[in-house]
């Protein structure tokens, strides 16, 4: 545990969104642009069970999986200077939100639920909280998560930008935003 703050040009970047948001992909890029390391919490978790998520889910189950995200994201929201990726159901639980709002600047990628149906197809198959489920409870999934989501410190609309466009806007306004908060000398 740190037991100093760090600067908010310091501060690590959680990107957190529903499911197939682009938080992965748009925030590899904000970490190329922004000279940060860049963690997907999925990926690592898949690596430490050596199989991929639906496989965790079946095996393990989900309460396994959530805890060992809960590890990850416990640690890497204490590191300086990363671009974190966690998953769409990470942010649902009340302390990784905790650590993440105290820790972090966390950024919401939020898009449509008109935008999000679009992208519906080409990621059913490997997102086990969609298996089985009709159009209408992911409907009402999405709604419910918007609310969770809203704890955050900023909001990015990405329903009309293409990724690296998504990635130069976002590494602009961060470089802006610890611009006018640096300290006045």
């Amino acid at each position: 545990m740190r037991n100093f703050e760090l600067s908010i040009r310091e501060k690590s970047i959680v990107c957190i969104g529903f499911m197939g948001v682009g938080k992965t992909t748009v925030g590899k890029l904000l970490a190329q642009k922004l000279y940060r390391n860049f963690i997907d919490i999925d990926a690592e978790i898949e690596k430490e069970f050596a199989m991929p998520i639906p496989l965790i889910f079946e095996t393990y189950g989900e309460k396994a999986f959530r805890q060992k995200e809960k590890e990850l994201i416990s640690y890497y929201s204490q590191q300086p200077l990363y671009i974190i990726s966690v998953g769409g159901g990470a942010f649902l639980q009340k302390e990784i939100q905790a650590m993440c709002l105290e820790n972090c600047v966390v950024l919401f990628l939020d898009i449509s639920w008109e935008s999000w149906k679009d992208r519906f197809q080409i990621l059913s198959d490997n997102r086990p909280l969609l298996r089985d489920r009709s159009m209408d409870d992911i409907k009402q999934l999405f709604h419910e998560r918007q609310t969770i989501y809203s704890l955050n410190h900023s909001t990015f609309q990405i329903d009309h930008f293409e990724a690296e466009e998504a990635a130069i806007y976002l590494a602009d306004a961060l470089k802006l935003s610890w611009e006018i908060h640096a300290p006045q000398r």
